[in-house]
């Protein structure tokens, strides 16, 4: 069946991990700012201070967009940039920057596609206890209901916030992000509280300007594929996405969807988006859903995560059975230690392979009648990595750091073939 004809094929990324340009313009300081600058934090000690130079430089991102023939582009707003303290003060010069770029996207008809919190929290908000306060819900439902009367008629795709389960976990349960804290019980939970508030109250703000506004919220979290087609083990790899401990704690879908999705008390998203690097294979055991290690050698990332395209096969069609939302995969993608090579070319073999196996599956998972309306690579070009810094590269077009300019690698060129043929090429 391969995919439907009215399928999104697009690239993300995120603001600090692009833009830089932190101290200009009025952009207020955010929690990532302070975080990185604190010796220890990220590898190397590197910042998102320049990152991938995005602010100068969306007119040459936008010329590769192009290039590439992407449909949809997903990009983050940074809170500190257009409200510099979180109190509803506006910054007129953030506020152009992302009207400009929203304009010039359409003007090359690329559908925009706007993440409002991607972990840049403005410092201000966190002074005040970040997302332990519940009046930082409050604060986000007034920046949503700024973004919704800015982009009026030209933004119609929203995504609230981007993995709680990363900027929750990780910056306030295990302290490895931004603000680097280490909550637990009662502490953590009022996080989750105020995320849950925050979404619903924003949703209903970007619902009230508009109508035909969608709102998602984009997730992430442990995903388990079967170690065969047998009934049991599929049984079982469903079982543990939504109940196994893989990884932290705070690493499950249902944290973040559970409440949203099947409760009374907030506003249900109007789409799930996924965001989906590796999975693990799960068997039935005598005493409940079993994972299997991983043999040596197993191919894996430059990052160290495990290659397991059948992950976008099964995750699709477990969140859709249990949530009954349509999906879009939010972020997918590799990271490599890609270079330049001697003929001035950046060839990376190794992220065409990943994407034509991974694409492959969730092609399945549409086959088998999973409502899967759109497919975003992380990411459109290399960026700052959070703590792992510059090292692993992401991106369909590299960037050279030292001078900001970017260059369309072999994926880049590949993936414009995907999209051409709407998938069949794969």
């Amino acid at each position: 069946m391969g995919f439907p004809k009215d399928f999104i094929w697009g690239a993300a990324s995120a603001s600090y991990q692009i833009e830089g340009a932190v101290s200009e313009d009025g952009r207020g300081e955010s929690i990532w700012d302070v975080f990185s600058h604190t010796p220890g934090k990220v590898k190397w000690g590197d910042t998102g201070d320049t990152a991938a130079d995005a602010y100068h430089r969306w007119r040459d991102d936008i010329a590769i967009m192009k290039e590439m023939g992407l449909q949809a582009y997903r990009f983050s707003i940074a809170w500190p940039r257009v409200d510099p303290k979180g109190d509803g003060h506006w910054n007129q010069a953030g506020l152009h920057y992302y009207s400009e770029l929203v304009d010039g996207l359409l003007e090359e008809g690329i559908q925009p596609w706007v993440t409002l919190f991607h972990w840049d929290l403005p410092q201000a908000l966190q002074r005040q206890g970040g997302w332990q306060n519940p009046e930082t819900a409050r604060r986000f439902e007034a920046y949503a209901e700024k973004m919704a009367e800015l982009f009026r008629g030209r933004v119609r795709r929203w995504f609230t916030f981007n993995e709680p389960q990363c900027f929750i976990g990780m910056g306030y349960g295990t302290g490895e992000h931004a603000p680097g804290l280490k909550l637990d019980g009662d502490s953590l939970s009022a996080c989750w509280e105020t995320f849950c508030q925050a979404h619903s109250l924003g949703q209903k703000a970007l619902h009230r300007a508009d109508g035909g506004n969608l709102v998602g919220v984009a997730s992430t979290g442990a995903v388990c594929y079967p170690a065969s087609q047998a009934p049991e083990d599929v049984e079982a790899a469903r079982q543990g996405t939504f109940a196994l401990p893989l990884g932290p704690r705070t690493f499950s879908h249902t944290l973040a969807l559970d409440p949203l999705c099947l409760g009374e008390e907030y506003e249900k998203p109007d789409f799930i988006g996924l965001n989906l690097y590796q999975g693990a294979p799960v068997r039935a055991g005598e005493n409940g859903p079993e994972t299997l290690p991983f043999p040596a050698g197993f191919p894996r990332t430059a990052l160290g995560w495990p290659i397991t395209p059948e992950a976008l096969e099964w995750g699709p069609r477990f969140l859709a059975e249990r949530y009954g939302l349509p999906l879009v995969v939010s972020e997918n993608g590799l990271a490599c230690t890609d270079r330049v090579f001697l003929d001035g070319a950046v060839h990376d073999p190794l992220r065409i392979d990943f994407l034509t196996r991974y694409l492959r599956a969730l092609e399945r998972a549409i086959d088998q009648g999973t409502d899967v309306r759109g497919y975003f690579q992380w990411s459109l070009t290399d960026n700052f990595e959070w703590a792992e810094g510059y090292d692993p590269r992401f991106g369909l077009a590299y960037v050279d750091y030292a001078t900001g300019d970017r260059m369309l690698k072999d994926s880049g060129r590949w993936y414009r073939e995907v999209i051409r043929s709407n998938g069949a090429d794969l």
